[in-house]
């Protein structure tokens, strides 16, 4: 639950900015962006419990454990913020 409530404040921050920065056609394509990471946060366990075979024909055999999906996902969440500080002059 904290996970969620900490992943959307961080999501809305970002949009926040994109809007203030950039405007709202950059707002609306950075918030598709954010769908992914948020999705792999709050269900990391539903996604790493899919096996299958997937549209490439790749096969999924074994379950991915949901804390590296949710580590994925934060890692793909602040992917923007450490890029604005590393470049940061």
């Amino acid at each position: 639950m904290i996970s969620r409530i900490l992943s959307s404040i961080i999501a809305v921050g970002y949009l926040v900015a994109a809007y203030f920065t950039s405007g709202l056609e950059t707002t609306f394509k950075f918030g598709i962006s954010l769908l992914l990471p948020l999705v792999c946060i709050w269900y990391s366990e539903a996604m790493g419990g899919y096996t299958g075979v997937s549209h490439r024909g790749v096969s999924i055999t074994k379950p991915t454990p949901g804390c590296f999906i949710a580590l994925v996902g934060w890692a793909l969440l602040l992917l923007p913020l450490i890029a604005v500080l590393f470049f940061a002059k």
